[in-house]
This record gives structure tokens, C-alpha cells and sequence, in this order.
């Protein structure tokens, strides 16, 4: 079905006669009112028109049973990169959304069957054709970040990090040489970047089978070099601070998974760790890379060589 007929400088703000969703052609979305939209982390029309053919296809469309859907998909993706972004409670969702529980079951749905990391990789693999790569990444760069914990958290999946003095949970990822998300492994903060990094890198290879360079920093020395190369065929490249260096330095490749850890920072949903479940906590890294990566699709940029 057609786009807004609106102009591309105010689709942030334009009312959206129609929707091609799945939901409203073959589901039942159509029986719901229109949403106009009108936050800034609402999905452009240049932006829907990008994410559209990379999403998942619903079960029920599969013959895999369940009843039709009867909200928006659009207007489900908004919501989601709202609470993200603003991070607040599920429950304060704007009523101008979906039922916050209707919102809720959606990214639950989404979590427990990894669908939201499979449209995140989609959206990946898009955006690196854009700017002129392979859809598969041959290099990355791992790291982790430890944020403090909400009371939810409970004490099986919190650890104080003495190195940082933080009381909460740790954020192993990692990135693309763009600085792309490759994987996310939420654990308790008192555990070690080398254990961590084991299982983490394990997932990553599997997933990504030309991966043969990692870049790390001095954390994941010792016998993890030497099980990367033998077990995952992967070369682990140390990036040492050298002793005589003096105030902030800018260390070749370790900034691009910095630069990461400060996108994430921007969304306040996980400015804390604000998820009862660690699988909820990687999700919410998932949805937030979903809005950036989004927002370049809608770019126009010429591809590089």
C-alpha cells in the first residue's frame, strides 16, 4: 500500500493514513484507530519503508497457529523505541500506543524467540551493504561495560565489579570494525572479561563464520589467546596502553567499541540495568542498536568503496 503523501521534512509528525504492516493487510490491526505520530523516536516513513521488508514473519502467517494480530506493527516498533529511548516503565507507555501489556507481550514474544536479534542482524548485514562492506564482518572488537543495577535486579544475576566499584551487571559485546553490534552477553558484574569472553566469542563465531580477528585490551590476556586460536580459529590481537603514555589517548581500534558503550549510554533505558531477566537486559541492547542502525538506513548516502 501507498506511503504518507506527506513531505519527507515533516514525516516525524505526519498522520499515517494507511499502513502496509502484516498485521493490517493479513491481520486484524485494521479494527484499531490510526495512531498519529508524533514523538521524536517515531520511525519516519523513509525509515519504515527500510525496516518493512526485514521483518520477521509472524507465526501466524507460518501455520505455526495463534490468532491474528490486532495492533499495528509499526506502531508496536514505536512504542518499543519509545521506552527504550526515554526509559520509562512499561506501564507509563503513552496511551496513544498499543495497551502497555499488548506492547509488553510483543517484545516478550520477540525476546523468547530471538527475533529481535535476527532482525537486528538483518538490519546489520543492510546497513554494511549500504556503506560498501560484506554483509559478514571479517574483524571486530570486544569489551565489556559494567552499569549499576535497579532493585529489581535480583542477587543470582548481580555482582559487585571491584575494579570499577559497581554493584550491578556487565556488558560483554562485540562490534564490527563500524562499530556495529556482532553480540551481547548480559552477566553479573563479578565476572571476568575472560570467562565472559569464552562463551561470548564461542556464540559470535558460530553465527559469524569468516570472523578471524578480534581486537581486545590487556583484560583478555592469558590462556583465552591461546583457546581462541585453537578452538574458534581465531586470532586475538592484544591493544596495550604503553607505560609511558600520559591523560586520555585514543587507542587504535579499542574506540570503536567505546563508541558503542556512549550510544547506549544515550538511551536511558540502560543508563541503568532496569530488567528483572539478563535475557531482557540484552534485548534492550538489541532495540537500541535497532533504532541507530535504522536512522542510517534512512540516510541517503552513497556506498563506499
Amino acid at each position: 500500500m501507498p506511503q504518507s503523501s506527506v513531505s519527507m521534512a515533516k514525516q516525524s509528525n505526519s498522520a499515517a493514513p494507511s499502513c502496509d504492516c502484516l498485521a493490517h493487510v493479513y491481520g486484524n490491526a485494521a479494527d484499531q484507530p490510526e495512531r498519529r505520530r508524533r514523538y521524536p523516536t517515531d520511525m519516519t516513513d523513509a525509515e519504515w519503508a527500510e525496516v518493512r521488508p526485514l521483518l520477521p514473519v509472524p507465526g501466524w502467517m507460518r501455520g505455526r497457529g495463534g490468532r491474528p494480530e490486532g495492533y499495528c506493527h509499526r506502531a508496536m516498533l514505536d512504542a518499543i523505541r519509545y521506552l527504550v529511548d526515554n526509559g520509562i516503565k512499561w506501564r507509563a507507555i503513552p496511551v496513544d500506543f498499543p495497551p502497555w501489556d499488548r506492547v509488553y507481550a510483543f517484545f516478550r514474544r520477540w525476546r523468547e524467540n530471538a527475533l529481535v536479534k535476527e532482525f537486528h542482524d538483518r538490519l546489520r548485514g543492510r546497513v554494511r551493504e549500504k556503506l560498501g562492506r560484506e554483509a559478514e564482518p571479517t574483524a571486530g572488537v570486544i569489551d565489556s561495560q559494567s552499569v549499576k543495577a535497579d532493585a529489581v535486579v535480583g542477587a543470582d544475576s548481580r555482582g559487585f565489579d571491584g575494579g570499577k566499584l559497581i554493584n550491578g551487571r556487565k556488558r560483554h559485546v562485540v562490534v564490527d570494525t563500524l562499530g556495529l553490534l556482532l553480540g551481547v552477553m548480559v552477566t553479573a558484574a563479578d565476572v571476568g572479561d575472560r570467562a565472559a569472553a569464552q562463551v561470548l566469542l564461542a556464540q559470535v563465531t558460530d553465527a559469524h563464520h569468516r570472523l578471524a580477528l578480534i581486537w581486545a585490551d590487556g583484560g583478555y590476556t592469558g590462556s583465552l589467546v591461546e583457546y581462541c586460536l585453537a578452538t574458534l580459529a581465531l586470532v586475538l590481537a592484544i591493544v596495550k596502553r604503553s607505560d609511558d603514555m600520559r591523560g586520555f589517548v585514543v587507542l587504535p581500534k579499542r574506540w570503536i567499541v567505546e563508541r558503542l558503550f556512549a550510544h547506549l549510554m544515550r538511551s536511558r533505558r540502560l543508563v541503568r540495568d532496569f530488567e528483572r531477566r539478563t535475557t531482557s537486559a540484552e534485548a534492550m541492547v538489541y532495540w537500541s542498536m535497532i533504532g541507530l542502525m535504522t536512522r542510517r538506513l534512512a540516510r541517503s548516502r552513497p556506498a563506499r568503496g
